[in-house]
């Protein structure tokens, strides 16, 4: 394959980095453009990583420093509203037997790990900066960016998240949908005694949980039926929170008494969104959540990003064409593994939403877990 193929990507995210870093891995010019000025290496709170994410992290050259900033651990705990324990179950590995089941991180610090790790593969990054046109051919794709550079590309790929603006420009017309969930999220020193997830479901919320994040830290949450965002202010975000909070017991009071600052506490409507057919337009294709999006009762959102950009890295770097077909391929080999998940994302979620206390959300969540033990 000749090198002097280019590649723009568009978004700094998980997978935005992470085909980044796998493409000047392989020898290709590669440009990234990211829209905030700090490439969000500041914003969120926590983040639970699966095997199967750490699979692809491991393929980055970055597990060792996610190994070290994180907290891993092995089960997960379910819990009754006042704490008691009800289960504890072994969690699948699903990056195999030589990773954890599971790593806990601050999202701030993963992002770092990953800017740092693009900054050293030689990409040229442009922060704070938009494409404002995308013009295609048979050969390529003319942009323009909003600081003014035009320049010219063999492929864009899109991994400007959720609301993509490159996914309308290229006509496909799907938009997120809300669930009818929220989640409260916020970072809290970690109480000694917590080494895993725990979810307590029921209570005034449908699920209150927390992941271990480092040796220190953790993050928590809760989940309620969402609410129009502006009947909440900002200002009121840690009261909010720490109302519903406070009904949960274990070591939810000690972590309740954390969450003073609303600066601190996030509020996010769950949504659902997958692109079928095709996940590109001649040479512009999308990766992560501009092409697919699910509630976070999987914990699968980064990781099927990462994999994302693992997948469409591999066969762009191996093709000796970059054509219809090639990328046709990509998306048939992606949407077998993406679409279960965020049908069973949903439906978990919707269980819960409906109140079906005999559904088989133990068995939903194994078979599809253990799907993702085989390579995407």
């Amino acid at each position: 394959m000749s090198e002097a193929r280019k590649v723009l990507v568009i978004g700094g995210g998980a997978a935005g980095n992470a085909v980044t870093i796998l493409l000047r891995r392989a020898g290709l010019t590669v440009d990234l453009i990211e829209a905030k000025d700090d490439w969000n290496v500041t914003a969120g709170s926590g983040i639970t990583l699966q095997g199967n994410a750490l699979r692809v992290l491991r393929e980055l050259g970055v597990w060792e420093q996610v190994r070290e900033s994180g907290f891993g651990f092995g089960s997960v705990g379910i819990t009754a509203p006042d704490g008691t324990a009800l289960h504890v179950a072994e969690d699948l590995r699903t990056g195999g037997d030589d990773l954890p089941a599971t790593v806990g991180m601050q999202r701030p610090r993963l992002q770092q790990i990953l800017t740092d790790a693009v900054r050293a593969s030689g990409a040229r990054v442009r922060l704070g900066t938009r494409v404002e046109t995308l013009e295609q051919d048979a050969d390529g794709v003319s942009v323009r960016l909003s600081d003014g550079a035009e320049d010219r590309y063999d492929l864009v790929i899109a991994a400007d998240g959720l609301g993509s603006a490159t996914r309308a420009a290229i006509g496909i017309t799907v938009r997120p949908e809300p669930t009818g969930m929220a989640i409260w999220r916020v970072t809290a020193p970690r109480p000694a005694g917590v080494v895993r997830t725990d979810l307590a479901y029921g209570g005034p919320a449908y699920i209150a949980g927390y992941c271990p994040t480092s040796d220190t830290t953790l993050y928590a949450y809760v989940v309620e039926a969402n609410r129009d965002r502006a009947s909440i202010p900002a200002g009121s975000h840690a009261d909010e929170m720490r109302r519903l909070a406070s009904a949960y017991g274990g070591f939810w009071p000690e972590i309740t008494a954390h969450i003073t600052d609303p600066a601190k506490v996030n509020y996010t409507w769950f949504d659902r969104m997958l692109v079928e057919g095709s996940w590109h337009r001649g040479r512009v294709v999308l990766v992560g959540d501009a092409a697919h999006c699910c509630p976070p009762t999987l914990a699968q959102g980064a990781a099927l990003s990462l994999e994302d950009a693992w997948v469409l890295a591999r066969m762009l770097s191996g093709a000796g064409q970059w054509d219809d077909a090639l990328l046709q391929a990509y998306y048939e080999r992606r949407i077998a593994r993406v679409r279960p998940v965020v049908e069973a994302s949903v439906q978990i979620g919707q269980w819960q939403l409906d109140g079906v206390r005999d559904a088989d959300v133990p068995g939903l969540m194994a078979r599809t877990m253990t799907m993702l033990r085989e390579l995407p």
